[in-house]
């Protein structure tokens, strides 16, 4: 993770996984990081407390930047920048 003002980060785009259960969010954000361009940031919503701990796991592995996470009424946003 790094120093960045999630509050302030405009997205360039943002998927709604919240009806979603595990691995649903996951494979939203797979489809979601290839619309958008390298160095952009994708949002990610999610009910699914598994994704917070699976989403950075599989950024790393896959070469983009877990940005982090904030708490939502019921469920996380959480932001990818897309590495490559």
């Amino acid at each position: 993770m790094c120093d960045v003002n999630l509050e302030e980060l405009a997205p360039a785009k943002v998927v709604d996984a919240r009806g979603s259960a595990c691995p649903g969010p996951l494979l939203e954000a797979k489809k979601a990081i290839g619309t958008v361009a390298v160095g952009e940031v994708i949002e990610l919503w999610s009910g699914d407390p598994s994704t917070k701990g699976d989403l950075p796991k599989w950024a790393e592995k896959v070469g983009h930047q877990f940005l982090g996470v904030l708490p939502a009424e019921g469920y996380d946003r959480m932001f990818i920048s897309r590495g490559k």
